[in-house]
């Protein structure tokens, strides 16, 4: 194909991306620096992983409605012709590749992507906040992946980023309690829309904190959270980094196929533990077992040591060594002492800033880059390639 591509007139063919995650990484990557040179086609194969590849073309016409994406299938059947139109795509090629079908089909999309950038203008509109989304996780329960949670979501709304936090753990998730909400609707609402989650839905299903911070909470029935499915995740994941700079997810310590798609998506994966052998234990088990079923590589995974005390035996470099992920050069300290009384009032978000779990915390957020002067956003650049 890319053979193929090469031989089109006007065509700069961009190396191939091996899987959903990386194009979508691309995509955003490029978004963020300059807006112009967003591909005017992508060509999505029909066995591309992890992200279906119509979920895929379903979510690039979300998050970037000006590319258009093409998908290259053996299937010419007239039903499959109709889910990739109403996924979003812009043609089908088919296999075997042909030259002149191929031309056909990228300079249509490419000129249908030309039309609508012209009419949009600078662009500006259509590229979505592309917002970073971030999990926790708990190796397991009771290391504190809410507090985190919820430090981290209050550290980058406070340095001026749109900020959502999100409740997965979906049988015992607590924001609500310590953020003091009394609410009705949750995620579960969000499982069952069908087509697009437009943000006046989105808008419906999240509750405004006074601090700022778009809430999507965990159902109050949770076997309710068994409505939230893998594909129903990465539409309502992908809703919310479009409309807020920064979507942090309590995805709990327990696996779903919901919060591993959760942890698939994210842009930062962060794991915490607590510097002892059964929690280490944990952490070895979920990144291992997030490993095996592909949701992540031990590399691509952050974690942080929660209650951290010089004097004991269990410190970072050992954690590191048996867990295989990078390190956070933050440790939060153990002075639960701090915490009682804004757990009890169930009002985290009055944490005093000399606490030293606070002060942790949002250093860590800033470590993330979650916190701290946003970037700037560049302009001008090359010509859009294809």
């Amino acid at each position: 194909m890319t053979t193929l591509l090469s031989q089109l007139a006007d065509i700069e063919p961009l190396p191939p991306v091996a899987d959903s995650t990386q194009l979508v990484d691309l995509l955003s990557r490029v978004a963020a620096e300059s807006l112009v040179d967003l591909p005017e086609v992508v060509l999505i194969h029909e066995a591309i992983a992890p992200v279906p590849a119509l979920e895929l073309i379903r979510e690039i016409a979300l998050r970037f409605p000006a590319v258009g994406a093409v998908l290259v299938t053996a299937d010419t059947s007239p039903g499959l012709y109709a889910q990739a139109m109403d996924s979003g795509a812009r043609g089908l090629i088919t296999f075997p590749l042909n030259y002149e079908e191929l031309s056909a089909r990228v300079q249509a999309a490419a000129q249908w992507a030309s039309g609508v950038r012209r009419h949009l203008g600078s662009g500006e509109e259509y590229a979505g906040v592309a917002g970073t989304v971030v999990t926790v996780a708990g190796a397991k329960g009771g290391v504190g992946a809410t507090v985190t949670a919820v430090q981290l979501a209050l550290a980058a709304q406070a340095s001026g980023r749109a900020t959502a936090l999100v409740d997965m753990d979906f049988q015992t998730g607590d924001i609500a309690s310590y953020l003091d909400v009394q609410f009705r609707r949750s995620i579960a609402d969000l499982a069952g829309v069908k087509g697009d989650i437009s943000p006046r839905i989105l808008q419906d299903a999240t509750f405004s904190h006074p601090t700022g911070l778009a809430l999507l909470l965990a159902p109050v029935e949770g076997e309710r959270g068994e409505a939230v499915t893998d594909r129903a995740t990465r539409q309502i994941v992908s809703a919310l980094r479009s409309r807020y700079e920064v979507v942090v997810v309590d995805v709990g310590s327990q696996l779903n196929a919901a919060n591993a798609a959760a942890v698939e998506m994210a842009g930062i994966a962060v794991l915490v533990t607590t510097p002892d052998v059964v929690s280490v234990r944990g952490a070895k088990r979920m990144v291992r077992m997030w490993g095996r079923l592909r949701v992540r590589k031990a590399e691509e995974v952050l974690t942080v040591v929660n209650r951290h005390n010089r004097a004991t035996e269990i410190q970072p470099p050992l954690i590191q060594r048996a867990v295989g992920t990078h390190m956070a050069r933050t440790t939060v300290p153990a002075a639960f002492k701090e915490l009682q009384g804004v757990l009890d009032a169930g009002r985290m978000y009055e944490l005093e800033a000399k606490s030293t779990i606070k002060q942790a915390l949002w250093a860590l957020a800033g470590e993330l880059g979650l916190a701290g002067p946003a970037k700037p956003a560049s302009g001008g650049g090359k010509r859009a390639k294809r």
